[in-house]
């Protein structure tokens, strides 16, 4: 059995996952790849809200989507550091 992924993983999945759907995903898609329960979910998406890390827009349909702001573009580059240094020194 794997191991549990820390908060700051779950952050990162969640942002990668906005990046990777050229910044901008729905909601429900987002929800089922993060592989979180909807309240821990709902909780993770206010969070990364209120410190700016994604945003949320609306198309001309009124539909909601997520999208990462310059904030969550930097935690990407900087967490990717940081696992690339631990990975080099075998920590």
């Amino acid at each position: 059995m794997g191991s549990k992924r820390s908060r700051l993983e779950i952050i990162y999945d969640i942002l990668n996952m906005v990046r990777r759907n050229n910044n901008s995903i729905k909601p429900t898609p987002l929800l089922r790849y993060s592989n979180l329960s909807t309240q821990r979910f709902s909780m993770y998406i206010e969070e990364l809200m209120e410190k700016g890390f994604i945003k949320e827009e609306e198309d001309k349909k009124k539909k909601k989507s997520i999208a990462l702001t310059e904030k969550g573009h930097k935690y990407l580059a900087k967490y990717k550091s940081i696992i690339t240094f631990i990975e080099d020194f075998d920590l």
